[in-house]
């Protein structure tokens, strides 16, 4: 039996800001005419929202379907299960638990990305953090070894009531409806988009949106694929609003990002906690009916206060030689100095840096890369800035890994490698231009060519000796 999304609950706050947005979510279902959807978010009572309110399904991954809006804990992640000698192991899951496979997954697709995207800097954590919202890691880590769910994780149906309207893509095939389509897997896929976004992580030959390694790289491929950079903070963002397009969404997963940077640990498939269902005794509908505590501030006994003498319990204020109370000087108005340029700001040109022709025959990888370098207008060169490699024109050649695009950073030297091209079937030339992120500066175009398929070697083919009759037909 599918497991199927229902009510999604808050559940805390990991910072001040996402505190904010869930306290106002809340109170947004307490005014007058609003009421709350069975996923959590605000809507004006009575009203249907139609499927021209909704965000494009085809913008996001999921449709913009149901997720989890559990909060992390206000505590630091508890460190993983000791396993010293005298001290009691146990298998208790917490929120910075992971499930095994699940957490493998993660990671098997951030060390795959990184030599196939190395511009985009996709951390696993992020993974983990879309992992959690969408399906509470594959419902607790419910997976076969091979990481394939054990029942399908199915969102609802994306009928435009509330969410999306998508009519049916795959003919059931994923999600198993023959009218809308529906999210499928751990990561929550809708079919349309798991048709070219999907992968195969586990090197079974297939592409199965059920599986959490093939899922997780799905995923990462898809944050990836405009050349976005997410160790860049609005390249990141824009990545999260391109998998769902909510504020609540970004700010959740940004939530759980950095809850899981601070300390994870592996917990056995199967023991992983979901965010629960149903709202918690006394609770409000959108609330678990329980909240952490936040640390109160120590307070101050009364004998250390600081007094006047006298005891009056207030402090002293030094006073003006003659009587009356002192006020600060006011300070001189100044103004605010002008912050220094970035590194990207000083970036006047990109300059080749001895890239080869580049020729390859048709299927074949190319053997020479490109490289460019950052420099001043006086030639100097710029570290650490983001060069962004485009492929143009009539071609199917692409970087590894598929993809048209690709942003690498520069090095100490200045200088940017760009990936590996691998030529398509069509032949001919194509361009790939190189372009400063964040600056206006030309670009520089490199020219690449793939040729037709040539034989460079004849083989022999078998040894039977070719013989026959004076004007007559040899067999072989």
């Amino acid at each position: 039996m599918a497991a199927h999304f229902g009510r999604r609950l808050y559940k805390g706050a990991a910072t001040t800001a996402v505190a904010a947005v869930a306290v106002a979510a809340l109170s947004a279902s307490e005014a007058p005419g609003v009421t709350v959807e069975d996923q959590g978010r605000p809507t004006t009572a009575g009203a249907t929202p139609t499927p021209d309110q909704q965000p494009p399904a085809g913008d996001t991954a999921t449709g913009n379907s149901h997720y989890y809006t559990a909060l992390p804990p206000l505590n630091s992640p508890s460190p993983a299960p000791s396993t010293a000698v005298g001290v009691p192991v146990t298998d208790t899951p917490s929120e910075a638990g992971i499930p095994a496979t699940v957490l493998a997954a993660y990671k098997k697709a951030e060390a795959e990305l990184r030599t196939a995207k190395p511009g985009c800097n996709l951390p696993w954590q992020l993974l983990a953090a879309i992992g959690k919202v969408e399906s509470g890691h594959a419902g607790g880590g419910r997976v076969t070894a091979d990481g394939t769910t054990i029942t399908p994780i199915l969102g609802p149906a994306l009928n435009g009531v509330g969410f999306a309207h998508i009519s049916d893509t795959d003919h059931g095939a994923y999600d198993g409806d023959s009218t809308y389509d529906r999210a499928v897997g751990p990561m929550q896929f809708i079919p349309s988009t798991w048709k070219w976004a999907g992968r195969d992580g586990n090197g079974d030959g297939k592409k199965d949106p059920n599986n959490v390694y093939d899922a997780a790289l799905a995923t990462g491929h898809y944050l990836c694929r405009f050349g976005w950079d997410l160790s860049d903070a609005r390249d990141l963002r824009s990545a999260i609003l391109s998998y769902n397009a909510s504020q609540d969404y970004l700010n959740t997963v940004l939530s759980w990002m950095e809850y899981y940077r601070r300390g994870t640990h592996s917990i056995p498939d199967g023991t992983g906690t979901v965010p629960s269902e149903r709202p918690g005794a006394g609770g409000t509908p959108g609330t678990s009916g329980t909240t952490t505590p936040r640390p109160s501030s120590p307070s101050v006994p009364a004998t250390d206060r600081p007094s006047t003498p006298g005891g009056t319990g207030k402090p002293s204020t030094p006073g003006k030689p003659g009587g009356g109370t002192s006020t600060s000087p006011t300070p001189p108005p100044s103004s605010k100095p002008t912050p220094p340029p970035s590194r990207t700001d000083i970036v006047d040109h990109l300059e080749d840096v001895g890239t080869p022709k580049l020729t390859a025959m048709a299927g074949d990888a190319f053997t020479q890369k490109i490289s460019a370098r950052a420099e001043t207008k006086t030639g100097k060169s710029v570290a650490k800035v983001r060069v962004r490699f485009v492929i143009t024109g009539d071609t199917d050649a692409a970087f590894t890994g598929g993809e048209k695009v690709a942003t690498v950073v520069t090095d100490d030297s200045g200088v940017a490698v760009a990936p590996a091209l691998q030529a398509g079937e069509k032949t001919g030339a194509f361009t790939v231009r190189a372009l400063v992120v964040g600056r206006t500066t030309p670009g520089l175009d490199y020219t690449a060519t793939v040729t037709e398929r040539a034989a460079d070697a004849l083989a022999r083919t078998g040894d039977t000796p070719l013989t026959c009759v004076p004007g007559g037909e040899f067999a072989d």
